[in-house]
């Protein structure tokens, strides 16, 4: 198997770094005091309370859910894993539409199953009827990845009683768009996948979740690592999660450097999905984009450049800062005019 490959994380901090999502703002301040009152006493000393009460009973008030029905994870790829390995068997079959995430295959693979796409609408909707009904699991990343785009509802929801096993909703971008899946949660067969990774800036502390059914998450309990999610990253994650405030204010952030950025991409030339996530995929028609996302690195700015069979290539451009995305804009534009003058 070729494995998954995470996107570059450069060894020094010279970089413009625009290529993985992460967002551009410090997490809340909470966040920080949360870690601190952490690292006292003989917190570090014990283990972590391994269904992470604490953090299940703020989402629950946040979102609106049952806190029995919240399962933690070390970053929502962890809750991916367990969701394969308690749902496929050998053998089994994983179902994804294409392009979209890219971990999905790695998953299958590591549980010997079979991987099966189906391709996207020219306007990125789903096919219907779901020509694939008998999956062991199906993903739906929405916000999708690398198109940003979003599902209705009402598409989600006819695709989960089309199905014969679970329908997973990979919300890792959700909180940068307009509407979210967790009413679908009501219905058994559905799960809904979370990240603080993007929206609350906690990247480098890895902490994810799943919403479904309440019966259905003491089962996966069984299948999760006992201990999956350490003291500092459940105290941090109870943190950022309390601090709606501090999360509406960098989202608003942006969303209106993203409009920016999409605008500018525009008047370049560039076809640009309408994103619902923090970045933005952009593509040349039949051109080559492999050569701009080249010269960017070598400006020491990272794009992520992505290429799907059948779809052909393009740039994944996460939102940075004002100030990042005004320096990207001025690279893009130089290298698009061949320009050799230097980045101010």
């Amino acid at each position: 198997m070729a494995g998954y490959t995470p996107g570059e994380q450069p060894r020094d901090g010279a970089f413009i770094k625009l290529n993985t999502n992460e967002n551009p703002y410090p997490p809340s301040p909470h966040v920080f005091e949360a870690i601190r009152a952490a690292l006292t006493g003989d917190r570090l000393r014990k283990y972590p309370d391994p269904f992470g009460h604490a953090f299940r009973t703020t989402a629950g008030r946040v979102l609106g859910v049952d806190p029995e029905g919240i399962l933690i994870g070390n970053g929502s790829d962890d809750i991916l894993t367990i969701l394969t390995r308690a749902f496929v068997p050998d053998g089994g079959l994983v179902v994804s539409p294409t392009p979209s995430y890219l971990l999905y295959r790695t998953l299958a693979e590591l549980q010997n199953a079979r991987f099966q796409t189906v391709p996207y609408t020219a306007d990125w909707q789903l096919p219907d009827p779901w020509p694939i009904r008998d999956a062991s699991i199906t993903f739906v990343a929405n916000p999708n990845s690398p198109s940003g785009t979003m599902l209705p509802l009402a598409a989600l929801d006819r695709l989960a009683v089309q199905l014969n096993g679970p329908l997973v909703l990979d919300e890792a971008y959700v909180d940068f768009a307009e509407t979210h899946g967790l009413p679908l949660t009501q219905a058994t067969g559905v799960i809904v996948t979370r990240s603080l990774s993007k929206s609350y800036a906690l990247a480098g502390i890895r902490f994810g979740f799943a919403v479904a059914q309440p019966a259905l998450v003491r089962e996966l309990v069984k299948v999760k690592d006992s201990y999956n999610c350490d003291v500092l990253s459940l105290a941090a994650a109870t943190a950022a999660l309390e601090d709606q405030e501090y999360l509406k204010e960098t989202r608003a952030k942006i969303l209106a450097t993203r409009s920016r950025l999409e605008e500018a991409l525009k008047r370049f030339g560039f076809d640009v999905c309408p994103s619902q996530a923090n970045f933005v995929w952009c593509r040349r028609g039949d051109r080559a984009v492999k050569p701009i996302y080249e010269e960017l690195k070598r400006r020491r700015i990272l794009v992520r450049y992505m290429a799907y069979e059948g779809f052909g290539d393009g740039l994944r451009i996460s939102v940075g800062t004002e100030a990042e995305i005004d320096r990207l804009l001025v690279a893009v534009e130089q290298v698009l005019s061949s320009s050799t003058r230097e980045i101010p």
